[in-house]
C-alpha cells in the first residue's frame, strides 16, 4: 500500500527550524494570498505569453523495504523558456521580519517542486525563484538560486525519508488501532437502563453517515454511551479521528473518565491516542512573555526540539493537560502549540466545541486539509445555539474608537478621523418609520401577553440594511493600521492591535451576511454607541462543518422538539431523531403547578406573597436542601428579602453577578446532606445545568418562570426573522428556548434511580397543553 501526502503537509513536518514566533505581524488573508498570486502570474503572462501557472506535478519516493510515497501539488509557476520555477508567497511590511521557521518551509516547498519538476520534463538543471509580494506597494522581492536535477532529487528523499519514517509509524499505529477496536467490549458487565439502545442509535448513525440528534435523561452515562459505539465503529467505517467536543470544563473531566474506563477494554492498553485542547491562556507557563524565541524560552528552538517531543507525546498516548504539560516541559517546549501539533496525530481529540465550530476552528481545519473521516460527539448540545451565535458575532465600540483617535501616530489620524464621521452619521438614513425594527404595536402586545413583561430599549435599532460606507471606511482604516504595524515594528501598542482585530473580525463576518445576520445599533449617549453584527440563525455558518463530518451525533436531556435544533443549526435533512426512555419513575418526582401565580413581568410584584408562602410551606413539608430558581437576578433579589423578613428562621444563600469560581464552589458547598436551606439562582445560570447534587444534597427545585426571555426589540427581531425563515416565530424565539431552561434546572433534582424529590412549577402557564406537552414523559403531571 503507498502512502500519499501534499507538498505542503511534508514540508510543513520536516522542515520548519528555530523558534517558534508568534509576534504580530501583519498577514495576508486567505483572499489576499489568492489575489497576490493572480497579480504575479499575471505580470509573468504578461511579459511571456508561455507561462505556467498552478503546475500539477507528482512523484514516488520508494524506500529500502520497497515501501511507496506519492508527494503531489501545484507550483506557482513556470517559465520554461527560462528555465525558472517559481514559489510565491505575499506579505505585509519588512521582509526581514519573516520567522526563519517561515522562511525554512517556503524553500523546502520550492525544492521540493523543482524536484519534481526536473522528473517530470526530463531537466538536468533549474533555476528556482522564492518571490515575496509586498501587498501594500505590489513589490517583488525575488530570491534566486539554481540547482541541478542530482541536488533537488537528493533533497527530495531526504525529506521523504524523514517523512516516510513517521508515516510508517502512523500508519502501524492505524492498524493496531483498528485491530484492538474490532475486537472492543464494553468495559462493564451490563449496560444502564437506557444506555443500549443510545448506543446503538450512535453506532447506527455512525454506520450509516448521518446525524442524530439524541435526547437521553441525566444519569444513564451519555458520556460513555456515545464514546463506546462511536470507537466501536472506527474501523469498520474507516473513521480518522473522534472528536468529543463539551461546552464546559467539567464535560471534559468526564469525556476523559470515559475513555479511561474504556481503554481498560482495549488489548493493547492505549491503543487509541486520546488528546485534551485547552485554550491557550490556560496552557501558557509564561503569561508575561511574548510569544517569541527572544521572549519565551518554551518559544525559543520550539522546530528543533519538535520532533522529539512529538514522539514523546505519541508514545505517551494519554494526553490530558497535565500529561501534556509534562510532555511539552520535559522537551522544553510551548505546551499549548505541542497541543497543536498533536491534534494531528491522535485518534480522540477531547475540547471545547469552539475548535470544530468556530470561525478559526483548529480540528474542522485539519479535517479539511487532511480530508479526515470524522465522528463528532456533542456534549449538552442544547447550548450550542447559543455559542454558535456568539461565534458568528461581532461588535464594535464608539468609545473605544474615540480613545483610539486620542493616542493614535499622525500617520492613521485620516482614516479614524474618516471612520469617525462613519460613526456619527450611523444609522441616521434607518431614522425613519420604515427603517426600525417591524417590533412595534400588536406585534410587542402580543408577546408580551405570551411571554412577559416588556424589556424597553428605546435606543435600539436594526438597520434596514449594511451599512456600506461604516464598512468601506473599517476597511480602509484596517489597511491603514495593518500597514502602520507592518512599516513599524517595533511601536507595540496593544490598544491599536486589539482594534485592528476587532475590525478585520466585524468585516470578515460582514462579508458573509445575509438574513441570517442583522446589523443593530444603539445609542446610550453622545459618542457612546455599539454596532454589533449579530447572528441570529448560525445554521449557515454550522451546515458546512456538519457535511465535513462523516456522523456527528449531538446529545443533550434537552433536544426537542428536533426540528427546533435541525433548523436553527444547520443540520442535515437525514438527521435522525431518539428519545431515550427515562430510567426514572414517576413516583420518584413529585411535580405540583400553581395556577394561581403568574410570574409575567406584568404581575411580579403580586406573585411575590404567594411565592414566599409556596416556599416556606414546602420546606416545613419536608425539610432539606432545596434549589428556587428565578427570571432575574432583581426578581430573585426581591423574593429572597421578603423570604427572609417572613421567615428568617430557614437558611438562604443567594447566587450573585458575576461569581467566581471559588464563590460558585461556596455555594454548592453548602448543599450538604443533612443540611437545609433554600438556594436562590437564576434560571439558565451557572446552578441551573451541570451540576450533581444527588440524594439528600438536593430534595426540591422550585421554579419560579417559564424561562421565556424578556421581551424586547431584540428578542422581538429574532422572532420575526425566525418567523420569515421558519414559521415558528414564537416557538423558535421564546417558547422552546425557555422550556429547555426549565427541565434543565428541574433535572437537578432526580440524578440517580434511588432518588425522590419535588419540583414546583410556579405559573399558570405551565399547565397549558402546549407547554404540558413539552415537559418530560415521565413526569406525572398534575
Amino acid at each position: 500500500m503507498s502512502l500519499k501526502v501534499a507538498v505542503r503537509a511534508l514540508c510543513d513536518f520536516t522542515a520548519r527550524r528555530g523558534d517558534l514566533d508568534h509576534r504580530f505581524t501583519p498577514s495576508p488573508t486567505a483572499s489576499e494570498g489568492i489575489a497576490g498570486h493572480a497579480l504575479i502570474a499575471e505580470r509573468r503572462r504578461a511579459a511571456d505569453a508561455t507561462f505556467e501557472s498552478e503546475v500539477a506535478l507528482e512523484g514516488q519516493h520508494v524506500d529500502e523495504t520497497g515501501q511507496t510515497l506519492v508527494v503531489s501539488g501545484r507550483a506557482d509557476g513556470v517559465d520554461a523558456t527560462q528555465g525558472c520555477l517559481e514559489e510565491v508567497k505575499t506579505h505585509r511590511g519588512d521582509l526581514s521580519r519573516m520567522a526563519d521557521n517561515q522562511r525554512a518551509l517556503h524553500w523546502a516547498q520550492l525544492y521540493v517542486y523543482g524536484a519534481l519538476l526536473c522528473r517530470a520534463r526530463g531537466l538536468e538543471r533549474l533555476s528556482l525563484a522564492l518571490v515575496y509580494l509586498e501587498l501594500g506597494s505590489g513589490r517583488e522581492t525575488r530570491l534566486s538560486e539554481t540547482r541541478t536535477a542530482s541536488e533537488l532529487e537528493a533533497v527530495f528523499h531526504d525529506h521523504c525519508r524523514r517523512y516516510m519514517a513517521w508515516a510508517k509509524q502512523e500508519s502501524e499505529h492505524r492498524a493496531r488501532r483498528d485491530a484492538a477496536l474490532r475486537k472492543f467490549s464494553f468495559p462493564f458487565a451490563d449496560f444502564r437502563t437506557g444506555q443500549r439502545p443510545l448506543a446503538e442509535a450512535v453506532y447506527k448513525a455512525a454506520s450509516t453517515s448521518r446525524a442524530l440528534l439524541l435526547q437521553a435523561p441525566t444519569g444513564i452515562g451519555k458520556t460513555l454511551g456515545t464514546l463506546f459505539p462511536m470507537l466501536t465503529a472506527m474501523p469498520r467505517q474507516g473513521l480518522d479521528r473522534v472528536f468529543f467536543l463539551t461546552m464546559k470544563t467539567p464535560g471534559r473531566r468526564l469525556a476523559l473518565e470515559a475513555l479511561e474506563q474504556l481503554d481498560a477494554s482495549l488489548e493493547p492498553r492505549q491503543g487509541v491516542r486520546v488528546l485534551e485542547l485547552i485554550a491557550r491562556d490556560k496552557a501558557c507557563e509564561y503569561p508575561e512573555a511574548a510569544c517569541h524565541g527572544d521572549a519565551c524560552p518554551l518559544a525559543r528552538g520550539f522546530y528543533d526540539r519538535l520532533p522529539a517531543a512529538r514522539e514523546a507525546g505519541v508514545a505517551r498516548g494519554r494526553l490530558d493537560r497535565a500529561a501534556l504539560r509534562e510532555v511539552a516541559l520535559e522537551h522544553q517546549v510551548c505546551p499549548y502549540y505541542l497541543g497543536q501539533e498533536l491534534a494531528r496525530w491522535c485518534d480522540v481529540v477531547v475540547g471545547d466545541v469552539n475548535h470544530y465550530f468556530d470561525v478559526h476552528a483548529l480540528l474542522y481545519a485539519l479535517t479539511q486539509v487532511h480530508d479526515w473521516r470524522v465522528g463528532v460527539l456533542v456534549d449538552e448540545a442544547h447550548n450550542l445555539i447559543d455559542r454558535a451565535r456568539g461565534m458568528y458575532s461581532a461588535e464594535l465600540d464608539q468609545r473605544r474608537l474615540a480613545a483610539l483617535r486620542r493616542q493614535a501616530p499622525p500617520a492613521l489620524a485620516r482614516p479614524l478621523a474618516r471612520l469617525g464621521r462613519q460613526w456619527a452619521t450611523l444609522g441616521r438614513e434607518d431614522d425613519t418609520e420604515e427603517g426600525q425594527s417591524e417590533s412595534k404595536g400588536a406585534k410587542k402586545a402580543e408577546a408580551r401577553q405570551k411571554g412577559g413583561g416588556m424589556d424597553r430599549d428605546p435606543d435600539y435599532q436594526v438597520l434596514s440594511a449594511p451599512p456600506t460606507a461604516m464598512l468601506r471606511a473599517l476597511a480602509q482604516t484596517a489597511t491603514a493600521i495593518t500597514d502602520y504595524l507592518a512599516e513599524h515594528p517595533g511601536e507595540v501598542d496593544p490598544a491599536l492591535q486589539e482594534f485592528l482585530f476587532e475590525a478585520l473580525a466585524f468585516i470578515r463576518l460582514a462579508e458573509a451576511f445575509d438574513d441570517h445576520s442583522l446589523f443593530e445599533l444603539t445609542r446610550s449617549g453622545r459618542g457612546r454607541a455599539r454596532l454589533a453584527l449579530r447572528n441570529l440563525i448560525p445554521a449557515s455558518f454550522l451546515a458546512p462543518r456538519f457535511a465535513a463530518s462523516h456522523s456527528a451525533v449531538l446529545f443533550s436531556a434537552t433536544l426537542s422538539p428536533g426540528g427546533y435544533f435541525r433548523d436553527l443549526l444547520g443540520l442535515p435533512d437525514n438527521t435522525a431523531s431518539l428519545e431515550v426512555a427515562s430510567p426514572f419513575a414517576g413516583e420518584q418526582l413529585e411535580v405540583r403547578i400553581r395556577r394561581d401565580i403568574s410570574t409575567r413581568y406584568a404581575h411580579r410584584e403580586a406573585s411575590i406573597e404567594p411565592i414566599v408562602a409556596t416556599l416556606a410551606e414546602q420546606f416545613q413539608r419536608r425539610p432539606g436542601n432545596y434549589l428556587a430558581f428565578f427570571s432575574s437576578f432583581a426578581y430573585l433579589e426581591a423574593v429572597a428579602v421578603r423570604f427572609g423578613d417572613a421567615h428568617g428562621e430557614i437558611p438562604v444563600w443567594c447566587q450573585a453577578r458575576g461569581m467566581d469560581e471559588s464563590a460558585r464552589e461556596a455555594f454548592l458547598a453548602r448543599f450538604v446532606p443533612g443540611g437545609g436551606g433554600i438556594g436562590f439562582a437564576v434560571l439558565g445560570g451557572a446552578f441551573a445545568e451541570g451540576i450533581d447534587l444527588p440524594g439528600e444534597r438536593l430534595i426540591g427545585a422550585f421554579i419560579a418562570t417559564l424561562g421565556l426571555p424578556p421581551v424586547g426589540p431584540r428578542q422581538e427581531t429574532l422572532r420575526e426573522r425566525l418567523e420569515a425563515r421558519f414559521g415558528r416565530g414564537f416557538d423558535y424565539a421564546y417558547q422552546y428556548p425557555g422550556i429547555n431552561k426549565v427541565v434543565q434546572a428541574a433535572g437537578r433534582v432526580i440524578r440517580t434511580p434511588e432518588d425522590r424529590g419535588v419540583v414546583v412549577l410556579m405559573d399558570d402557564r405551565f399547565a397549558r397543553p402546549e407547554v404540558r406537552a413539552l415537559l418530560p414523559g415521565w413526569w406525572r403531571l398534575p
